[in-house]
């Protein structure tokens, strides 16, 4: 079992940089949890924190039902991949597998067991004999992954693990990372800051900026329903759309007024939306949610918008387009069959029941 629960956690370095808030964070027993963020907001020194690698300057660590604060690294029970694979380059893949179990003083035969069982599970059974200068990164990775797995420990460390690997290696070991975790049925936490990699690994995503949590919730869930406007920008790709504009009223309906075109609020937003009468917001909609009016089945003037398509982007199976109306920029995404013509002017629907409005002063979600 480990639950882990951070509780008022900081960390202030020495001249007054906060790295880490604040954080509060619950984590259940087998839960998959994904910080994600940009450089420098803090996640990583938060994995570090539980790890013991780096002291809490505020705030409390517990695994299970123990403080750790003052736990040290080696008694904690976790294991760590590191995203440089931290390999020992003298040593062959057996050896630095076993070698953390030869630290603990572990029987010859329970080495053998341990370091066989591991192998087997990453397939790399048959690199044992052989040092790090002669494997792959992807390989390498798995070397470090099985380093920690032989250690059975109940809480696995990811700090950015897949960033030094190449597109199509990083898609494997996500896949392989999941069925790992899948059979070890144990509390992973996975850091990084590539927003595909967090939407498709965790049960939960912790979205963090500046050393705060901005959002704690299931992938989807932080898709549909951002908290606020930095969180719905970071998670999706492209990123989302934003536009900024003022809400008015006509013949007692509420519209979005960029300046150069409108579109209708659905009625589920207008109770919400009606304070903001008069003023100005910010609407984000997302690239699919953004149809050729030749292709889609619920056009009307009051969510229709003229833009000028500036380029054609084919990705295989859909295609992005980019385009301008009045004073913004943005990008739809269509299906393969949609090309229209370069530097021409075309009507694009906007799903109007997955716009998001956020405030312009504080950021945060409207409706």
């Amino acid at each position: 079992m480990a639950y882990i629960r951070l509780k008022n956690l900081s960390k202030t370095y020495k001249g007054g940089a906060n790295a880490v808030n604040d954080v509060n964070l619950e984590i259940a027993d087998k839960e998959f949890v994904v910080l994600v963020g940009p450089s420098g907001c803090g996640k990583s020194t938060t994995l570090r924190m539980i790890a013991g690698l780096e002291e809490v300057s505020c705030g409390e660590i517990w695994i299970d039902d123990k403080l750790v604060n003052d736990v040290p690294a080696k008694d904690r029970n976790i294991a760590m991949v590191f995203q440089n694979y931290a390999l020992y380059p003298h040593m062959t893949v057996f050896e630095n597998m076993a070698f953390g179990l030869k630290l603990r003083n572990y029987p010859k035969a329970e080495i053998e067991k341990r370091v066989h069982e591991a192998a087997d599970i990453l397939g790399i059974k048959k690199y044992l004999d052989r040092r790090p200068r002669q494997l792959s990164g992807g390989e390498r990775q798995r070397v470090a992954v099985g380093r920690s797995i032989v250690r059975k420990p109940s809480v696995f460390l990811f700090d950015e693990p897949l960033s030094n690997l190449d597109a199509k290696m990083r898609v494997q070991m996500r896949t392989e990372i999941h069925k790992l975790r899948l059979r070890l049925q144990t509390t992973f936490i996975y850091v990084t800051h590539d927003q595909t990699e967090a939407m498709t690994m965790g049960d939960r995503i912790v979205v963090m900026k500046d050393g705060v949590i901005q959002q704690s919730a299931d992938p989807m869930s932080i898709y549909d329903n951002p908290a606020n406007k930095f969180v719905a920008s970071f998670i999706g790709s492209p990123p989302i759309n934003m536009m900024t504009g003022r809400i008015i009223k006509r013949d007692h309906k509420f519209f979005f007024d960029e300046g150069k075109f409108q579109v209708k609020l659905i009625e589920e937003m207008c109770p919400k939306m009606s304070r903001y009468e008069g003023q100005e917001v910010l609407l984000a909609i997302r690239s699919e949610d953004i149809y050729d009016k030749l292709f889609a089945s619920e056009a009307s003037a009051d969510n229709t918008v003229r833009a000028t398509c500036e380029v054609v982007e084919p990705l295989g199976s859909e295609v992005f387009l980019y385009l301008t109306s009045g004073q913004h920029s943005f990008i739809a995404r269509v299906g393969a069959h949609d090309r229209p013509e370069v530097n021409r002017d075309m009507d694009l629907v906007f799903d109007m029941s997955k716009v998001h409005f956020f405030d312009t002063q504080t950021e945060e979600t409207i409706v």
